[in-house]
């Protein structure tokens, strides 16, 4: 068991080694499959979903890219010189973590392969935060390659500006160059891991961790970097701000902000601002097509973290103007005739469903957001919090409908679930509606839904939701 757990050190020829990846699937291992078959490695693997009949496309195309695929009953696992990438979510009695065991291969944590990747790298640029870590990753990415810096980019999230139709699932990609941008979890604490060059810090807040975990975390990131871009509108940003060896602060209204805004105005679709680089005293037009003052603060983490690491902001706002954004992150699925959008989005802890409501409430329209928990366990830890947002954010006449929380099996105690959040919803003023079964919500939303309506999908964990968002605009169209 000692050897079967120990951490590996990754040989400088990555190909020399077979790997297996169990959970191939989820938004944190596929990119990784993806950046070490990039580099030539033989990569196997297996999924829960797969075995299930859950996303058959993304498999479909796993498969004809040149991953050899395993139904989850330890078949996979043949030999003891293959390592085996596992990630939290992946139970010990799971059959090929057993075989595994058996025969004596390594095993890596989807965040210790990351870790080792990034730290390889000449120049990494690690995205932190409690939220927008995705968008920001997407945004330094498309930054980077826009200044021909040929990044390797690891994401949570599609990147829809890298995107093709042989690349339908572009969650990472390969560069030749040696920077290497990626969004880095605090939520199992592997954050500790990583070595960057440029650290940036979006915001601290309540998520999987206490708020004492998350400052000795995060302040421990900033500290482990020459350069941090720190977002000093976020008070608990900050207050660790005295962490970090150089600082290249960002925000809308800190006045001690190096990459700020003079103005700024917020469409449906997309905003406009003034950039200004107070190093210099030079201001940059800014257009982006997405559209909430949060995006704003992404983007303005993206340009200081990229000036951090030596690119202008001039050309750095000059390429967040051909930004597409990111798959399920404010994803607008579409608009029928009778103006009723419906929205796909990655909301799932306070903070960033009341970013995202809040941009809904930023225009006119009646509101109705579905919410589907991404887990048990995470209800349990911030559904109070999650209650009030969803009380506070929407008004008399919007409506939340909540069903159970997603669960792909396993152990975790499933004795309290989305009852108990409509109930507080209920008790903090706002309305709320708890239906156990997801397809019958949406047979709920279609006979709500009236012209005008935003209807906004959120959570987080299952791909299944922008298919049950599109069927849902297919149905209202």
């Amino acid at each position: 068991m000692r050897a079967y757990r120990q951490r590996m050190s990754l040989s400088p020829d990555l190909a020399s080694h077979p790997w297996f990846f169990s959970g191939i699937g989820g938004s944190g291992m596929l990119p990784l499959a993806l950046i070490l078959k990039g580099a030539g490695a033989a990569i196997a693997g297996s999924d829960r979903s797969r075995d299930q009949g859950r996303t058959p496309d993304k498999f479909a195309w796993l498969e004809a890219q040149g991953f050899t695929l395993f139904p989850q009953d330890g078949s996979g696992i043949a030999s003891a010189d293959q390592v085996l990438v596992a990630s939290a979510a992946i139970e010990d009695t799971v059959p090929e973590v057993v075989r595994a065991r058996e025969l004596g291969c390594l095993r890596m944590s989807r965040a210790e392969l990351l870790a080792a990747l990034f730290n390889a790298a000449p120049s990494g640029i690690a995205i932190g935060g409690t939220s927008g870590k995705s968008t920001v990753t997407g945004m330094t990415g498309w930054i980077m390659t826009r200044a021909g810096r040929d990044p390797t980019i690891m994401n949570g999230a599609v990147m829809k500006n890298f995107v093709s139709p042989d690349v339908p699932f572009a969650s990472a990609r390969v560069g030749a160059g040696g920077v290497f941008v990626s969004e880095v979890d605090e939520s199992d604490g592997s954050i500790a891991l990583y070595r960057p060059h440029v650290a940036v810090l979006n915001n601290v807040s309540l998520d999987h961790k206490s708020l004492e975990e998350l400052r000795a975390l995060f302040g421990d990131f900033l500290a482990a970097a020459p350069v941090a871009a720190i977002n000093l509108d976020d008070p608990e940003s900050a207050a660790l701000a005295h962490r970090a060896r150089e600082v290249v602060g960002f925000g809308l209204a800190a006045a001690e902000a190096r990459i700020s805004v003079s103005e700024w105005s917020d469409g449906p679709a997309g905003l406009i601002a003034t950039v200004v680089d107070r190093l210099d005293g030079s201001a940059h037009a800014l257009a982006l097509a997405m559209p909430g003052r949060h995006n704003l603060a992404n983007a303005l983490a993206a340009i200081a973290g990229a000036a951090a690491a030596g690119v202008t902001v001039s050309d750095a706002v000059e390429a967040l103007a051909s930004f597409a954004g990111l798959a399920r992150r404010f994803d607008v699925i579409g608009t029928t005739p009778s103006g009723i959008t419906v929205i796909d989005d990655f909301g799932h802890n306070p903070e960033k469903c009341r970013a995202t409501l809040r941009t809904l409430k930023a225009h006119p329209g009646r509101v109705i957001a579905f919410f589907q928990p991404h887990g048990y366990g995470p209800l349990r830890q911030m559904g109070h919090e999650l209650a009030e947002t969803f009380a506070e954010e929407l008004g008399p006449d919007d409506m939340t409908l909540l069903c159970d929380p997603v669960y792909f099996g396993g152990t975790v105690d499933r004795s309290e679930g989305s009852e108990r959040i409509v109930r507080l919803i209920e008790e903090s003023g706002g309305r709320a509606e708890y239906v156990p079964s997801r397809e019958t919500c949406g047979d709920r939303i279609v006979e709500l839904a009236r012209p005008g309506d935003r209807i906004a999908i959120m959570g987080a964990r299952d791909d299944t939701l922008t298919v049950f968002a599109k069927d849902l605009f297919g149905r209202l169209a």
